[in-house]
Parts: C-alpha cells; structure tokens; sequence
C-alpha cells in the first residue's frame, strides 16, 4: 500500500483496516480552490493528526464541501518531501493505551503552499486565497515563538524592524507576512476575517492580536497604511483563545515496522535541514481537547459536530489553568526532571515506577485539586484520572522526559507557581502542606547540574536561561550539602518561580530535599523512595 491517490482504492486498505475519505476528494479540492473558507498556517504533526482530521470528519458526514488549505512559513521542506510526493495526503495513526491502533488516511489538506515572498507562485496563491470573500478563519500552529517580535532583551527581531518599514512591499517576518496578506484582504474588500491561535499557551489569541497590531502600527508611523486599517484589524478581525491538547510527538520507529508489517510502504523518517522530523504517518495520542472562545467574525466550520467546545473566552481561560496549572502540565514537568536524572528515555516506562506514579498523584489529587480552576465543562478530577491512568501510560506513545523538559525556566512559574500562590493566598490552606511540589522544585535545581543520579554527565535540555541558571550550581558537586544562601538568588527569582520563594516557607525545604537529593550516586532514587512511598 502506497499513500498515493492513485493507491487508496487498494482493496488491502479496507481489509487491514484503514479508515478511508468518505467523499469525493478531486471535487473536495475544486471546491476549495474556488471558495475557500479555512487556511491554517503550521504544516508540523498536531495539525496533520489532529485540525486536519476534525475537517475529514466533517467532510465523511456531509457538514462541508471545502478542506483546508495549508501554508508553512518555517520549515519549506515539509512541503516538498512530505505534502507533494504525497498527494497532500497523511496517514494518521492513533496509539491506544489498550494496544490497539487506529489508521486513518486524511485527505482535508487541498493544498500545500510554501509561505513566503520568495516562492512567487505560492505567495500570489496566498494573497488570492486572502482576497476571496469566502474566507472564514486562518488559524495557526506555529509555536509560541512564533507570535514573538521581540528577543529576551525585548529587542525587536531584524527582520520585524525590517518590516516596519518595508513589510507592505516585501515583509520577512512571520507575521509580518499574515500583516501583508491581512492589507491585502482590506484592500479588496474589507470582508471580516478570523485569526486562531492553536498554540498551547494562555491568552494565545491575545497575544496573536498584540503582535499583529504592533506591525500595523509601526506601518502606520511610518505611513505606509492609514487608520483604517488599524480600525479594521481591531473591528473587523476577531481573535479567539483556545486551548488545545494531544500529543503528537516525532514519528517513532516501532508505529514505522508496525506499517512495514501490514505492507504500508511509505514509512520513512525525514529530517530536515531545520531538524524537523516528519513522515508519511504522524503518530499521536488518542485522547485529544480543543476548546475554542465562540468569536468568529466572517463564520465558522460546524467543529462542535466532532468533539471541539466552543465556549465563552472566560471558560476557555479556565480550561487553560486547570490543564497548565493542575491537571497535566505540573505532572508532565515532574516526569520530565526526574525522568532525566533517573535515565528514563520514555514517559511510559515512568509510569511503571512506583515512586514516580506516587509523586504525580500527590501534586494532581492532593495538592493540585484544592486549588484548581473549575471550568465546569471539563471536569478536573476526571482529567487528572485520564492522564494518570491512560494518557501517561500509553506504551505506544514515544514522548520522552528530555522533550519535555526543554524550556523548563519558562514553565514552573505556570505549572507550579500559581499552585504555591494560591495556598499562600488562601486563608484555609497552609503553604507547609505543599510538600511534594517543593521536591520537583528541589529535582529541578538538582537537575541544573546536568549529572544525573548515578553520577554521569548528561545533556540538559535546551532552555533560554539554562546558561545564568547554572551559574548557580556550578560549584555544587554531587554529595555537597548547601545552605539557603547558595542559592538564594535563584530561589528569589520570580520570573522563574512566579514568586520569590526565598519569602515563603518553603525554601528551608526546598534547601532540604536538595540536599538528600544530592548526597552521591542513587540518592534520587532513594529520597524519592522515601518520601512518597
């Protein structure tokens, strides 16, 4: 079997149980060309396994006639090697925490476009799709640095500040280049528009309309766009929240010989000259949340038929809190320091671990819940309990604590400062309770030394800060005992921690648990051992 137009009608497709596009592909495409109503820009995994997928089901029972066109403005290549060869078609396999899988051929995608000035036809095509009436929503998965214009030192990039004078004829920024295609459309027609943000991070849809106006208006200082332009991205184009979730890490060898097995030929990994790993297949998770603020200015698909919540923007924000803050990503970073320093390559094979399972229970049910954002619609403790008992689990899935860890200083303040903040806040509640989210701090700054707990060198993730932060534990050698003093200054930064934790009681302890955490080979090990199990 080929993932091929031509080859979908093979018989072994259905007899090895393939899930197949229920309508008329060629006719699905026309119909987009002609009118199309979605263009979502980032062609990496989640969007191949997830917003495509959501489309195809609407196509198979008759909601739409359009797909969704598709635009990379990063990594040109995934264009070239993975959409084209293709047919624009992607198999998505579904990894079940009971050992099955599911395969299904996505053919939603109409049309791959390389996004940027540089590939003239496929930027005309862009401005065309912009220009056209019917256009309903861009939506995007670019990561969170993708919105950024400006560097750690709140610098405005080169290429942003090459824009603000040159990005209405040839802009070079990324968004710099959604702004250009933006005038383009006010120029046409001034049809309202909608701009998605599905990236997995708080207010993204905010942060998407901040960074878009800051280019507009820096085009209007310098008088290359009026004000009604302005008025037009602030009236006229909507910016919804949503919060997103399903893991689609890199494509895994062992789903590749479980395709072999079954005849499934197109199994190669690519990576690209950006270190971007893709290939025919994109393996993800089964288990999978998008909540999407109700604000669409120019209409919408009918997602709400397929498993997305539309909701108020309050709710989504809630959603996002309890998720970040409580539910999964304070497990995941825990996993992920430990998991580093025990020498575990797979989350799964975490969860085999008593001690570790204990520990994520503890910071979710016991510590996590008492404070956690209700939002009503998603109930947290039965998100807790998927997460534990059937996401973290899944054997199939080959997400790794080293991925997870990557950027961790961005993180903790999230993902267990607001925890800290709201028992300190709270009049029924005692900060000394928190005893588990204190030692993952404790891991964390053991986990800056970059020797994990049988004595070894390892690699630390890549982290923005990891460079000033392990100016504070340089000195430190495994079986040294410290004092507060030591590290005070990290414990005071509260642009890591979201507070300055040198003014709580939970320094000494935290001061304590590195210390056993420290005291040679296998200590880790055993001070986990001891305290959670």
């Amino acid at each position: 079997m080929k993932l091929k137009l031509s080859d979908i009608s093979n018989p072994e497709y259905k007899t090895k149980n393939y899930k197949l596009p229920q309508y008329d592909i060629n006719k699905v495409r026309k119909n987009t060309h002609k009118n199309p109503t979605w263009i979502h820009f980032g062609a990496g995994n989640i969007f191949r396994a997830f917003l495509a997928k959501l489309q195809q089901h609407l196509l198979n029972q008759k909601l739409t006639d359009k797909g969704i066109i598709v635009a990379e403005g990063f990594d040109y290549e995934i264009i070239d090697k993975i959409f084209k060869p293709y047919d624009l078609l992607t198999l998505a396999v579904e990894l079940k925490s009971d050992g099955t899988v599911d395969k299904e051929v996505i053919a939603s995608m109409t049309e791959g476009l390389k996004f940027d000035p540089m590939f003239k036809d496929d930027f005309k095509r862009l401005v065309t799709v912009f220009e056209n009436d019917s256009l309903e929503i861009a939506s995007f998965t670019i990561t969170e640095k993708g919105y950024e214009l400006k560097n750690n030192q709140n610098q405005y990039y080169p290429l942003v500040l090459d824009d603000f004078k040159n990005g209405t004829k040839e802009p070079k920024s990324y968004l710099g280049k959604v702004v250009y295609l933006l005038l383009k459309r006010f120029n046409k027609n001034k049809k309202p528009l909608t701009l998605v943000s599905m990236d997995n991070y708080s207010h993204n849809g905010t942060k998407l309309k901040n960074s878009i106006l800051d280019i507009a208006k820096n085009w209007e200082k310098e008088n290359l766009v009026g004000k009604d332009f302005i008025d037009y991205l602030e009236n006229s184009i909507s910016y919804p929240w949503t919060m997103i979730d399903k893991i689609t890490p890199r494509p895994d060898e062992k789903v590749a010989q479980l395709l072999k097995q079954e005849n499934f030929l197109d199994i190669e990994t690519i990576v690209t000259e950006k270190h971007t790993y893709v290939a025919p297949y994109v393996n993800a998770e089964e288990t999978e949340y998008l909540v999407v603020e109700d604000n669409f200015k120019n209409g919408r698909p009918s997602l709400e038929k397929v498993g997305v919540i539309f909701t108020t923007q309050e709710t989504v924000d809630k959603v996002e809190k309890m998720k970040v803050s409580t539910c999964l990503n304070p497990l995941h970073t825990a996993l992920a320091i430990y998991g580093c320093l025990l020498g575990f390559t797979k989350i799964s094979d975490e969860m085999k671990d008593p001690a570790l399972v204990s520990m994520i229970k503890k910071i979710g049910y016991e510590e996590g819940l008492k404070v956690v954002v209700d939002p009503k619609i998603i109930n947290p403790k039965a998100f807790i309990d998927q997460v534990i008992n059937k996401r973290l689990p899944n054997p199939f899935m080959p997400d790794t604590p080293q991925r997870i860890a990557t950027d961790t200083s961005q993180k903790i303040s999230i993902r267990f400062g607001q925890t800290i903040k709201a028992y300190i806040k709270d009049p029924n509640l005692d900060e000394k309770d928190l005893k588990v989210i204190p030692l993952v701090l404790a891991g964390w700054i053991r986990y800056l030394m970059g020797i994990d707990d049988a004595g070894n060198k390892f690699t630390v993730s890549p982290d923005p800060l990891y460079p000033e932060l392990y100016e504070h534990v340089k000195d430190i050698k495994l079986g040294d005992k410290i004092h507060l003093e030591k590290i005070e200054y990290l414990l005071a930064d509260e642009k890591v921690f979201g507070l300055d934790l040198t003014k709580t009681q939970l320094a000494p302890m935290i001061i304590d648990y590195f210390n056993e955490l420290n005291q040679g080979k296998n200590a880790v090990k055993r001070t986990l051992d001891k305290y959670l199990l």
